[in-house]
């Protein structure tokens, strides 16, 4: 395996989990309320969305010239 898949393995695990965290916090939210959850639901789906735009420009790396 080379290094690049392990990397695109590593970007996908990251996607997943923050998109999951997200779920949970705004889970959190209706049962509890809170502005905090909303926050940090936001913020993780920000983030899952720039690695999900950092994983679209890994689709050339590492093919051969």
């Amino acid at each position: 395996m080379r290094l690049i898949t392990e990397h695109r393995i590593l970007i996908l695990a990251a996607i997943a989990f923050f998109i999951v965290f997200a779920l949970f916090g705004l889970r959190r939210w209706a049962e509890a309320g809170g502005v905090w959850f909303v926050v940090q639901s936001a913020v993780s789906a920000l983030i899952a969305g720039g690695l999900v735009a950092y994983y679209r420009t890994l689709k050339g790396w590492g093919q051969r010239l």
